[in-house]
């Protein structure tokens, strides 16, 4: 919001980024730290698939706004890729922002404006070796990735929980960070029942990249110490079963109403009720440890850092999270165990995100940033 966009930028870099379809786009003339969504470089079902394109300004280095003016990734050779991996289009793909702005550009060929910075963009080639031919052009662009694990499927179809998708209900959001976002769960246990959701498409946790996992991390904290603030304590679990997009679903649970190993046993007696296996993961050891991508799983994380793991490999209860918090030893709520009878209107909806976003406000990292 500092910066605005209809006042800066440069036609010629416009031009020439429409034109070389870069993978990465940096810029940093304004001084401040911006990541879009990627843009396609083709209209869909009249041209080619081609790779998108990523926008990310930076900062000056050591500012002291403290903006973000480091970038990490990795570089892979676009010929090194495979090509329909190449041409994927991620779920939060935009259409090209300088399509219309190239039809428009014929109308007058303004000259360099006295009051348009020099460029100040040095090129070169991490592929060159001294003395060779310089490689075509589809060979030498790089690819420069960042440092994570190779993307999930994309999703079949519209998904409801991926930030840049028109189904998500966005009235709900109380915080968006780089990687990750809060939402309000529809039809939650409690007016504080809230979602730590990647912005981007990922299934599960274990298919997380390091910098989303980080910033996963990060919403706990802030989370845990914002629930004691409340004299609560949360509960966190994960469904991977079922789902498409991951959803952490995370409920407070008052300190005085059941300790955390109370908790751990309401777990335990519904799951072999149900001939459910739920296993105590190590102290020091993670889910990524013990499920591979691709697995079903359900899990449960409470704030002291116990963890409760099932591996699913029949039919599981959809509910079965909710149903143990909501049940008579826990948060004594059963009839809410199912998220469609707890549906409230949006109006009261908002007003709930309102107030939690408010009341989150001093513990949300994201503002700080």
């Amino acid at each position: 919001g500092e910066i605005d966009t209809k006042k800066c930028g440069s036609m010629l870099v416009s031009d020439l980024a429409a034109s070389l379809k870069p993978r990465y786009h940096f810029a940093a003339l304004e001084k401040a730290y911006y990541e879009r969504l990627p843009y396609r470089n083709h209209m869909v079902l009249q041209e080619t698939p081609q790779h998108v394109t990523r926008f990310i300004a930076l900062a000056d280095v050591g500012n002291t706004s403290k903006k973000k003016y480091l970038y990490a990734f990795s570089i892979v050779p676009m010929s090194s890729m495979d090509p329909a991996e190449l041409v994927k289009q991620p779920q939060d793909v935009t259409e090209n922002p300088y399509r219309k702005l190239r039809k428009e550009a014929p109308k007058s060929k303004a000259p360099l404006s006295a009051e348009e910075e020099p460029a100040c963009q040095f090129f070169f080639d991490l592929n060159k070796h001294q003395g060779k031919k310089r490689p075509s052009e589809g060979k030498e662009r790089g690819d420069s990735q960042p440092k994570q694990a190779k993307k999930p499927p994309q999703p079949t179809g519209p998904c409801w929980f991926c930030l840049a998708s028109p189904e998500v209900e966005k009235h709900l959001v109380v915080s968006i960070g780089t990687h990750c976002y809060l939402a309000l769960a529809k039809g939650g246990l409690s007016p504080d029942h809230v979602l730590i959701l990647p912005i981007g498409h990922y299934q599960s946790v274990v298919d997380l990249s390091s910098e989303v996992l980080e910033e996963v991390t990060k919403y706990k904290a802030a989370l845990k110490e914002f629930f004691r603030s409340k004299g609560k304590r949360y509960v966190l679990f994960e469904r991977n079963y079922r789902s498409q997009h991951l959803q952490l679903q995370v409920i407070p649970v008052p300190l005085d109403l059941c300790t955390s190993e109370d908790i751990k046993e309401a777990f335990t007696a519904q799951a072999q009720e149900q001939q459910i296996e739920l296993l105590e993961i190590p102290e020091h050891s993670d889910i990524a440890q013990v499920a591979q991508p691709g697995t079903s799983y359900f899990y449960v994380e409470l704030d002291t850092g116990e963890k409760l793991f099932h591996r699913i490999r029949g039919r599981f209860p959809l509910q079965f999270g909710r149903e143990v918090l909501a049940s008579e030893a826990l948060l004594a709520q059963p009839q809410r165990a199912d998220w469609r009878q707890c549906a409230a209107q949006r109006p009261e909806e908002a007003a709930q995100a309102r107030a939690f976003r408010q009341e989150f406000e001093p513990f949300d990292f994201s503002l700080r940033d």
